[in-house]
């Protein structure tokens, strides 16, 4: 009897293998392609031990490129070049084994004109307040942990630390002063005569406070609003109203024009009158409210925890949101273009812009980071 033994074809298929981009193909040969080009050195021997394959595995297209890289030719795909705006969390741990072959980014930031000036750390808890004083060469920041602490500007050392007996829920300075809110209670420091004052009247953690009118506004979490007026040299601060109206805690104050504007838990942003302290607008879930319209909507796939703004080097205005991805986005306006990305451990609570082009971040590590924007835009740096 004649016998006719099947043999496998050594024809290659054109297409890549999965199981080698796994890096367990046990087939030899393989009628798919094991091309070295696709993925970087020394890939497979950490694959499965400490840098597992990306979330997507990219799948390359007729628009895909060839280009050289040191030498080797390398697929760059859109895909790819997405994935370098991404922090490499092995990175962050300081076991990342890919150096600049990696597909996610090395550095606590990218975008350009701006760069890191000083990473500032002491806090053990989340910095929710910054503040640099006009005219002061201290940098004051609270923390969750209970603490103000007292930066020297010029040698980026911790001058003070002070120890406020509960926890720093909002920190701001106007003129010569520096208001720190705190369970029940506000903290006034005037930095040139070293006078301390204690405002009492909050009921529960003030978190948010802003200055206008010659007037102090602290929100607490009893959804009330404090008002101070200036008074006697004796006793510089009196209480002057309460704005009641909301029913969740006040977590962000703003003024605009002759306008106080607060945003609450209760999912409401009430205006009120700056002259008569009188509430004269609700909006509900980001909706149109008596003279206010909205004019556009730009939707975050991670929830907003402050935003902040400023002009750049050039002079256009920057929108600073931070979410709860642990990043920070700087959006140019009014388009919306995102001009880079700032990274933390975790996510970024606080944001506060400075003189001189500085500002400034704080995450809930309890770092506190130090930024610049330059005079000439500057390519991504580590």
């Amino acid at each position: 009897m004649d016998i006719k033994v099947a043999r496998r074809t050594d024809q290659v298929s054109g297409e890549n293998c999965a199981y080698w981009r796994a890096g367990r193909c046990s087939r030899n040969p393989c009628r798919f392609l094991h091309g070295e080009t696709l993925l970087p050195p020394a890939y497979h021997q950490y694959a499965k031990k400490s840098h597992p394959l990306p979330e997507k595995t990219p799948k390359y297209s007729p628009q895909q490129a060839l280009v050289l890289n040191g030498g080797r030719e390398v697929l760059r795909t859109k895909t790819t070049q997405e994935s370098r705006q991404r922090i490499c969390k092995y990175w962050m741990q300081g076991n990342c084994v890919h150096g600049d072959q990696c597909w996610n980014l090395h550095s606590w930031f990218y975008g350009d004109g701006f760069s890191t000036v000083a990473k500032l750390q002491g806090h053990k808890k989340a910095v929710t307040g910054i503040a640099l004083p006009n005219g002061s060469d201290k940098l004051y920041s609270g923390s969750g942990d209970g603490t103000a602490r007292i930066w020297d500007c010029h040698t980026g050392q911790c001058a003070n630390v002070i120890n406020l007996g509960g926890e720093v829920g909002s920190l701001i300075s106007e003129g010569p002063w520096v208001f720190v809110g705190v369970p029940n209670a506000v903290k006034a420091w005037n930095i040139q005569t070293a006078a301390r004052f204690t405002l009492d009247g909050p009921s529960g953690q003030v978190l948010a406070m802003v200055v206008a009118n010659d007037m102090l506004f602290a929100g607490a979490q009893d959804g009330i609003i404090l008002v101070w007026r200036g008074s006697s040299a004796t006793c510089p601060f009196e209480l002057a109203a309460s704005l009641k109206g909301h029913i969740g805690a006040v977590v962000c104050l703003a003024v605009g024009g002759k306008m106080l504007y607060s945003g609450s838990m209760d999912h409401t942003i009430k205006v009120w009158d700056l002259e008569t302290l009188q509430c004269t607008t609700t909006l509900n879930g980001h909706t149109d409210g008596g003279n206010l319209e909205v004019t556009y909507t730009h939707n975050k796939e991670y929830g907003v925890l402050a935003l902040c703004g400023m002009t750049d080097a050039e002079a256009k205005p920057i929108l600073f949101c931070s979410s709860n991805d642990n990043s920070v986005h700087l959006y140019e306006l009014p388009s919306f273009l995102e001009r880079g990305r700032l990274f933390a451990r975790k996510e970024v609570r606080s944001i506060q812009i400075g003189p001189g082009g500085l500002f400034f971040t704080g995450d809930r590590t309890g770092l506190l980071t130090v930024w610049k924007w330059l005079a000439e835009p500057k390519v991504e740096s580590s």
